[in-house]
């Protein structure tokens, strides 16, 4: 492409992205006469093959509702699921798989920790902190507990660079502090947070903590008992799976605890109608038929990222990110939101007076997508002073032939608005 950035040999990283790509049926699609360029990963990941053969495999052949079933199928399709609850345990490498909740999503499973952990440790006066670049869905369940319990919200704030101010959160934690819970990597900016440090200075002051990490998974090794959290959730299509499953991972002591979250079948060892026995954990929080199907797809996509050398995969994507930021800093009148120094393949950008949905368009006729909007994220917006951003979010399988595409595609944005 004429004017793309040239690439120096040391971002050349020693991974075969072009093998990668064939294992991912729909990046040969056309879209608009074109093929496709996929860079709309922070809202969700495409799929391997690996994983849509799983689904096939088991509607077409083990289709069986799990638990209690005394039949072949149920057996097999009870063991597959189960199978990969073990393979989110490693994956996260959690102490214990009773330790692995199968929800919706990350949303489900920040309400799951809301309503049950805390409306059983959150009170009048009490508070809880979040920071300033939370997604709606870790802003809003705490919200709503917070005006059912006459608590408040605290936020920690984000600096121009898009990093979180550590000085001030410490100084936010306080005795009425119940819980931390904040983003590992922001989907709005990119920033890898310090979840680490953050655990350690909730945990001196005695506050539990929940990570977000719905887009930290498919990016890097994720070691829950390395961070120290007490709960992390995951949403299993942001992870190269199928949409409607996700995972929280909970200290076994603090699930035992806790009261469950819906009733139903499944979560109940006995019932009459004067009282009911609960399940052991995970599956007192597990009510009514799940996501099965879901739960097996997710275990063929980290049998899927697991056989990828991750150190090499994290080295591309680095690479590839610091080539798309100098590529994007050198259009005209682009300008990125979220600087920070230790970032994950994220990029919002704003371009001259141009509204973000219609760069979003433009690059659509390109055969580009991207996010445009505010991304789930309206405070962290309203923190930068703009009401929208375009979003270009990265996996394993982008590559520089593909930021071109998206330079020469924001090019025909300025021929369209000049």
């Amino acid at each position: 492409m004429n004017g793309a950035v040239p690439v120096p040999a040391v971002w050349r990283a020693p991974f075969d992205v072009e093998r990668l790509r064939a294992d991912f049926p729909i990046l040969r699609e056309l879209v608009r006469g074109r093929r496709l360029v996929y860079l709309d990963n922070a809202a969700t990941t495409q799929k391997p093959q690996a994983v849509i053969d799983s689904l096939a495999r088991v509607y077409g052949q083990e289709n069986a509702n799990i638990h209690r079933g005394v039949h072949f199928l149920s057996e097999l399709a009870t063991a597959a699921f189960e199978d990969a609850r073990r393979a989110v345990q490693r994956l996260l490498n959690a102490p214990d798989p009773r330790e692995i909740v199968f929800v919706r999503g990350t949303t489900e499973a920040i309400n799951l920790v809301a309503h049950s952990f805390g409306r059983q440790q959150v009170g009048a006066g009490d508070e809880i902190v979040l920071s300033e670049m939370e997604h709606h869905s870790n802003i809003v369940p705490w919200q709503m507990l917070c005006e059912e319990r006459g608590a408040r919200l605290r936020v920690i704030p984000v600096s121009d660079r898009g990093e979180l101010d550590l000085d001030a959160f410490e100084r936010l934690l306080g005795p009425r502090t119940k819980l931390v819970s904040v983003v590992h990597v922001s989907n709005a900016l990119g920033t890898v947070n310090p979840v680490r440090r953050i655990v350690e200075l909730a945990h001196g002051a005695g506050v539990p903590v929940l990570v977000d990490g719905a887009q930290a998974v498919a990016h890097m090794p994720v070691d829950v008992q390395a961070i120290g959290c007490d709960f992390y959730a995951f949403s299993g299509h942001k992870v190269f799976g199928p949409t409607g499953i996700g995972v929280l991972y909970g200290r076994q002591a603090l699930l035992e605890a806790m009261p469950p979250y819906q009733g139903g079948g499944d979560m109940i060892r006995s019932v009459t109608f004067e009282r009911t026995t609960y399940n052991d954990v995970p599956h007192k929080f597990e009510a009514g038929t799940p996501n099965i199907a879901g739960a097996i797809g997710l275990r063929a996509a980290i049998d899927y990222l697991r056989r990828i050398d991750l150190a090499a995969m994290g080295a591309y994507e680095h690479d590839l990110l610091e080539y798309a930021t100098e590529a994007l800093t050198c259009v005209k009148g682009l300008r990125v939101v979220g600087t920070a120094a230790e970032k994950s393949g994220v990029i919002s950008f704003v371009l001259d007076e141009v509204h973000p949905h219609d760069i979003g368009t433009i690059l659509d006729q390109e055969g580009v997508a991207i996010r445009t909007g505010h991304h789930c994220c309206q405070p962290l917006m309203h923190r930068f002073g703009v009401p929208a951003t375009a979003r270009a979010s990265f996996a394993l399988y982008n590559t520089y032939a593909e930021v071109d595409a998206l330079v020469g595609a924001l090019r025909k944005v300025h021929e369209v608005f000049a």
